[in-house]
Parts: structure tokens; sequence; C-alpha cells
């Protein structure tokens, strides 16, 4: 068991308001406990969830708030019941870092749907003080929510597989969707929708992205791998395509009508939702009926299908889009995150930014 005697204080970058400006913070972290795991932060990804807790959009923010919730950090002292995990083994955090443990839920590898779960950051954790992000230089971490990066795997590419990439492969796994030969589609190519693309084209599926505009056609087809691309609003195009897709991944975080992808799927066909959308979403029941149609939704993974898709990606070889950037551009990169202004996914260089 490794043994760290430094102050347990460190550095983040936290908003104090809805304003949602980020700006160093330094706060105390709780000692390792005989089921944690102490953290070194190496790189952290940027998740548009992170823009809407710290902006408040959902009403439930606390400030002062450290966000980030992609941590792939490097293991520096263990717990003495920890047996999963070495010291200097590189290891991934995710959204969430406590659950109940106990529950039919969490006995049975689906703990992100405990009903007391703890979120990574703007939550209060067991011994009552609150949870803080991925964007600071260390963690600690009950080692049920940390998992192994693959040997080989840099740090930069497992982070976005933390949160997008295990939320696009949870329902395709939940829901057996993991077969070859199927034809899927990807509605919104964003940072989970280009994990998507990547993960149903290495699955041996047909993909389909559909988009509100052309402009990502030729990054979708070209540089992505997929196989078409529809624009919603033509509607020939998409009344073309009716009745093709046996699923439609949708990841679009804002509101907008279910009726044009519903029309695209099969009998049987699954409409997916992944988007964190405020206002009611509808659609007409007949779209549904006549199909015997699926509208349904998916939350992240669970720290099983985390591993999983981490060993998927490395043993496909896959990589994810990113674009690396220090502490001190957080700002500008989540300015840019709101303008969806960036190819796929923004990670942070923990690291190697100075505080």
């Amino acid at each position: 068991m490794g043994s760290i005697q430094a102050d347990r204080t460190v550095t983040g970058f936290a908003a104090r308001d809805p304003s949602g400006f980020l700006s160093p913070y330094t706060y105390t972290l709780r000692e390792t406990g005989p089921e944690d795991v102490y953290i070194r932060v190496i790189c952290c990804g940027l998740c548009h969830t992170d823009i809407h807790q710290v902006k408040n959009d959902l009403g439930m923010s606390n400030y002062p708030m450290v966000p980030g919730h992609e941590v792939v950090g490097e293991v520096m002292e263990i717990g003495k019941n920890v047996e999963r995990f070495r010291v200097k083994d590189i290891v991934g955090v995710g959204c969430i870092v406590g659950s109940c443990k106990s529950c039919l839920r969490c006995e049975t590898d689906r703990e992100q749907y405990c009903n007391n779960r703890i979120w990574t950051n703007n939550d209060v954790y067991t011994d009552g003080k609150p949870t803080q992000g991925g964007f600071a230089t260390a963690m600690v971490v009950d080692q049920r929510f940390v998992v192994k990066i693959p040997d080989g795997m840099a740090a930069e590419q497992a982070a976005g597989l933390l949160c997008a990439g295990v939320t696009v492969y949870s329902p395709l796994n939940h829901f057996g969707l993991k077969g070859s030969g199927l034809r899927g589609g990807i509605l919104g190519l964003g940072g989970v929708g280009h994990m998507g693309v990547k993960l149903a084209k290495a699955l041996g599926h047909h993909v389909t992205v559909i988009s509100s505009s052309d402009k990502k056609r030729q990054e979708a087809i070209d540089h992505l791998g997929a196989d078409d691309y529809l624009v919603s609003s033509d509607l020939g195009r998409m009344q073309q395509a009716a009745d093709s897709l046996d699923y439609i991944i949708d990841t679009v975080p804002a509101l907008h009508p279910l009726e044009p992808y519903l029309s695209l799927l099969k009998l049987d066909g699954k409409l997916i939702l992944l988007g964190v959308v405020n206002n009611p979403l509808q659609f007409v029941s007949p779209m549904v009926i006549l199909g015997r149609k699926t509208i349904t939704g998916s939350f992240i993974g669970s720290m099983k299908e985390t591993q999983e898709v981490l060993e998927f990606f490395k043993e496909k070889e896959l990589s994810s889009m990113v674009e690396v950037v220090k502490m001190d551009y957080i700002n500008k990169a989540m300015e840019r995150l709101e303008k969806n202004d960036v190819r796929y996914r923004f990670v942070v260089d923990v690291e190697g930014s100075k505080f």
C-alpha cells in the first residue's frame, strides 16, 4: 500500500456562481480510506453536462463547484482494503463516485441507476462534504467507481470514453444491438455522436448520421466512416430512408421533434434518447403504434460497461477526435463547446497546466 504524507490541499478550477466562469480554487481532500484510491489527475474531458452544472441550467448547482467527470490519473496511494489497483496504475473516474452498494441495481452492475448515487461533482459525499470533479490536481475515490485504463491507451483518448463513450455503448449493449449487420442512425454529431459512429462501425453496423445541416457530411463520411448522411430538413431524402433503421441513438441535448426520426425506424425499431432536454418532447402515437416502435432512454453506463468500452476501443484500435487544451483555456473551451465549435471533444491537460 502506498503512502502519501503531503498536504491534502489541492487546487482546481471552480465556478462560484451561475456565470459559469472558472478560476483557481483551493480545497482539502479527505484522507484515503480503506476502500479509497488517491489519484493524481493527468487529464479530464469537458462535457456539455459540465456547462449545464456550472451555469445552474438544471437549478441544482452548488458553489464553489469544480466540474469534470471524465478523469484520467495515476494512482498515488491505495487504502488497506483495495485489491483491484496498485500504486502507479493509470485509472479513470467517470460520472459517479458513490452509491448505496446494497440495492438490487447496485448488486446487478447497474449502480448508475441507484437512487442514492453520488455524482463526481456538485453532490454531497457520505462524509457530508461536497464532491469536486477532475479539473483539479488530485481526487480521492472509492475503488468501486474507478476503472483501469488499458496499457498503452493514451490518457486523452481514454478520457472521453468515461462518459461519452460508455453513454453510447451501454444502450447498444443493454438492448442487444451489438450484433453485426444492423442498420443504425446517429442523430447529432457532437462529442457523444462521433463516439457513436466509431463504436457502431466497429460493431459492423451500417451507420447513418442524421443532422440538421449538411456542414458535417464530409467529416462524418470521410473521417468517421459513416455510410450515409441525412439532413433532417431534406424531406425527399428523409422519405426515401423511411423504415430503414433498426435503431437511432438520439444525442441531441435540445428541444426537437421526434416524428421525423420515428419514421426512419423499421418495425420494432428503437429510438434511444441520450441528450438531456428540459422541455417535453412530443410525438403522435400512431408513429409508435403502427410500427411497434420503442422510445426509450439510457443513462451513462455501469462501471462494468465502462471497463468494457475501454477494452473494446483498445482491442479495435479505435481513437476519438479530441482537442487537448490547458487549464488556462478552459473558459474559452466552454464557450466554444456551447457553440459546438469543437471536433469533437475537449480534453484538458491538467498535469501540464499551471494553477
